[in-house]
């Protein structure tokens, strides 16, 4: 009789540490799928970023100024 609550004991425990190991596993995965969406949307904010700077640039350049300057002036006289 003891040996078979011994058994029936170390089952139960064999499969509680399986079942939370493959928990751990998923959540792992889940937890590193976040991370790796959380770097891709910040890279692509950079990259945002970075376009609107170089658009506010090219904006702010005196031969542009210049060029749309002379662009409006020659539809004006149109």
């Amino acid at each position: 009789m003891v040996a078979r609550l011994c058994f029936v004991y170390m089952t139960f425990c064999f499969v509680a540490i399986l079942v939370l190991a493959i928990f751990l596993r998923d959540e792992t995965s889940r937890m590193f799928y976040t991370l790796r969406v959380g770097r891709v949307e910040k890279k692509q904010l950079e990259l945002q970023l970075w376009q609107k700077q170089l658009q506010l640039e090219n904006s702010t350049n005196p031969e542009e100024v210049e060029k749309r300057l002379a662009l409006e002036l020659s539809l004006d006289a149109d």
